[in-house]
């Protein structure tokens, strides 16, 4: 009896996983499938403009189109100015205005991201 048990807890975790291999396979590893993100650039890019700086680690970045997607989440707000880095799961933000650690979390959650640390 509880080696039938065991066996149906085995089958249901890999069902589970292999659904999801199949799932990242056919829409890339963040939902976007085939369709590549547009990138939002900010108005300003220059640095010297933006008195303030901050840098967070991101959970979830894996590949070109997730940093795009934390890119444009900060590049569409007016005054900021933001370049993620995919090797180091981080995003440097620049800011006219600074904000606190809070929105910038609530920024990279709205992204659909899970904001870290900050450096």
């Amino acid at each position: 009896m509880s080696t039938a048990v065991i066996c149906t807890i085995l089958i249901v975790i890999c069902y589970f996983g292999l659904r999801s291999s199949i799932k990242r396979t056919k829409q890339g590893c963040c939902g976007s499938g085939s369709e590549e993100v547009k990138k939002i650039k900010a108005a300003d890019t220059n640095e010297s403009h933006y008195p303030f700086t901050s840098t967070i680690q991101v959970d979830g970045m894996t590949c070109a189109n997730c940093r795009k997607k934390v890119e444009n989440a900060f590049n569409s707000l007016n005054g900021i100015y933001a370049a993620a880095d995919l090797e180091k799961k981080q995003v440097v933000i620049h800011m006219k205005e600074k904000l606190t650690e809070s929105e910038l979390r609530d920024i990279v959650k709205k992204a659909g991201y899970f904001p870290g640390r900050f450096i």
